[in-house]
């Protein structure tokens, strides 16, 4: 039995009591391929898990299925205790699931404080509401501690389109965290960035509410090895290695694969 299959199949057996995230069996077919093949993966509330893998290993599928941008083919997936598997992406947002993607979704037209304060607007009661907020407004309020969280606050009225790259996947960290949120996914947040960016990540993620959980997709190794206590390494839609961040690194077989030594489909 392989490390990833030994040590899935004793996760898998825990039961689901205290786990923020829980993938059983999950698989995903597109046609003939297979995307993912049964993913078993268990994350605690406030756990910060990097997810490795070259390019075509099945991990933007995996947090599309974990999103519910993608239906799984088989498996369920558990949410804070609660059976999500079939619930439309809004839903997941709404129970504290966020997620930010490779591409950068921002309001270019509008302030970094405007792109905030629509994020937690779109999270909340009032969401349908056509009143502009004052500024005794508790959810602009918010959009400024979130602003200051990732270090904009300088640039709090500049417009997107004239924020740095590293600035705009600053500016999704903080709409990430809007609304309380209980779970994110990053995905690749330091593509792009120079080192100095880099580095300002790291500070970033490592300073988050330590409440808050994520799983992060990276392929900087030393950026994902940085800001994470656990990581699984995918190859193949599946995973094959999962331990403490010295482990992977020290490992003989995740280097070879990480480093070109084997190709994936």
């Amino acid at each position: 039995m392989s490390d990833a299959a030994a040590m899935t199949g004793s996760t898998a057996t825990q039961g689901g009591a205290g786990y923020a995230l829980e993938l059983r069996d999950v698989s995903k077919k597109f046609g003939a391929l297979e995307a993912l093949g049964g993913i078993n993966m268990m994350v605690r509330p406030g756990e910060r898990r990097a997810v490795l893998g070259s390019n075509g290993a099945g991990k933007t599928t995996l947090f599309n299925c974990i999103t519910g941008d993608f239906a799984p083919t088989t498996g369920a997936i558990r949410f804070f205790g609660e059976d999500v598997t079939v619930f439309p992406a809004q839903e997941r947002i709404r129970r504290g699931l966020r997620r930010t993607y490779q591409i950068s979704l921002l309001f270019n037209g509008l302030s970094v404080l405007d792109n905030v304060y629509l994020a937690c607007r779109g999270v909340s009661r009032g969401r349908f509401s056509f009143k502009r907020p004052r500024k005794s407004d508790a959810l602009m309020q918010t959009a400024e501690e979130l602003v200051e969280t990732v270090n904009l606050a300088d640039v709090r009225a500049t417009s997107v389109s004239d924020l740095s790259y590293g600035q705009q996947r600053q500016l999704e960290i903080a709409m990430a965290l809007s609304g309380a949120p209980r779970f994110i996914l990053f995905d690749e947040p330091a593509a792009g960035l120079s080192p100095t960016e880099r580095a300002e990540l790291i500070r970033i993620l490592t300073g988050l509410p330590g409440h808050v959980g994520y799983i992060i997709i990276e392929h900087d190794m030393d950026v994902a090895l940085r800001v994470s206590d656990m990581v699984t390494m995918m190859h193949n839609g599946r995973i094959f290695k999962e331990g403490k961040p010295a482990e992977i690194e020290d490992d003989a077989e995740v280097q070879a694969l990480y480093l070109g030594g084997a190709e994936d489909e």
